[in-house]
């Protein structure tokens, strides 16, 4: 489960971190060894360091013998730990997972893949985090057996559309005894795509005139009748209900009300103009095409979009098409990519 109590980092961690960072570029898959993994006494390290070093004066000023036993068997326990979480962590080899677009302000979740090869034991208490400079870091922990494959979901809320590049990885692991903190940088190779997000609630669309006339749009799935009448859709004007067969709805139970589609009795084809919207702003233009496209797709039209930019899709259908329009509202205008 992700664990966002970590404190944030202290400015030699940070320094630290840009310096390990520098060194690595971005890569498909990432293997753990020994010139990547990195050593620090943990604050516990530090605290258990501390009482070693008092009882040790302590033992040489009493001369107790039993002192000394205690202090260099803690100390010896304590670098055979250091010994163990390497071993816990050599050999892991990470990947990312499929990467799936999302809408803008939703959780971008970016699955990494932990394989450990096959071997005689297990690797425990890893634990990874989107690494950011700022705020803290949500970890999630996790075991991978040997042999065996684990995914691990990370995730972040992009705000921005647009091509994000996927942050660096931090992996970490204070196994077995939490005195040496252990971790490693991973810069992976990837990026998510982010959708513009919809305005809502949806506006009523604005087509254009010179749509080119001809045969009915394809009707929705939830068309009740063949002569140009839909579902009821949010932000549809009561007017346009037709009353007749919603009280023949309701008398037989169903409630569904129905409107006429008066876009499937006048046009074949549908043009999503940023000139139609209406609005100056770009971003705000964006957002209500974006509103459109979805809705243009769940009822089942053919629609072509113009850009605020001025580039136009061709009219069409289907799931590729509804992506294709998403794409290019997403980058529309933007050059460059996102961290």
């Amino acid at each position: 489960m992700p664990d966002s109590h970590r404190p944030t980092r202290s400015k030699w961690r940070q320094a630290l971190h840009n310096w390990a960072t520098r060194r690595q570029q971005a890569s498909a898959q990432h293997l753990l060894r020994q010139r990547n993994i990195y050593v620090l006494p943990s604050p516990a390290g530090c605290v258990l360091a501390i009482t070693l070093l008092v009882l040790l004066i302590a033992s040489i000023n009493f001369q107790l013998n039993l002192g000394y036993a205690l202090t260099f068997l803690i100390t010896g326990s304590a670098l055979a730990s250091l010994w163990m979480g390497h071993r816990n962590l050599r050999g892991l080899a990470l990947r990312l997972g499929p990467l799936q677009p999302v809408f803008q302000g939703e959780r971008a979740t970016v699955p990494v893949l932990l394989h450990a090869a096959h071997g005689l034991y297990h690797r425990h208490g890893v634990s990874l985090a989107m690494n950011r400079s700022q705020g803290k870091l949500a970890w999630v922990h996790t075991d991978v057996e040997a042999g065996s494959t684990t995914t691990v979901a990370l995730g972040s809320v992009p705000h921005l559309r647009g091509w994000h590049r996927v942050p660096r990885v931090v992996i970490e692991s204070r196994f077995p005894l939490g005195v040496f903190r252990l971790w490693s940088y991973w810069q992976p190779d990837g990026r998510v795509l982010v959708y513009p997000a919809p305005e809502v609630p949806l506006p009523p669309i604005h087509y254009d005139e010179a749509s080119e006339p001809g045969s009915p749009l394809p009707r929705s799935a939830s068309s009740t009748d063949h002569d140009g009448v839909r579902s009821y859709q949010r932000g549809d004007a009561l007017r346009s209900v037709v009353w007749k067969k919603a009280a023949t709805a309701l008398a037989a139970g169903s409630g569904d009300l129905v409107v006429r589609n008066s876009y499937a009795q006048h046009h074949q084809r549908l043009w999503l103009q940023a000139k139609a919207t209406g609005l100056q702003d770009t971003e705000a233009q964006i957002a209500r095409l974006t509103a459109w496209v979805l809705h243009a797709h769940e009822q089942q039209w053919q629609w072509g979009l113009q850009l605020p930019s001025g580039l136009e899709i061709a009219p069409s259908s289907g799931d590729a098409h509804l992506h294709a329009c998403l794409a290019a509202l997403a980058v529309d205008g933007k050059s460059a990519l996102h961290d």
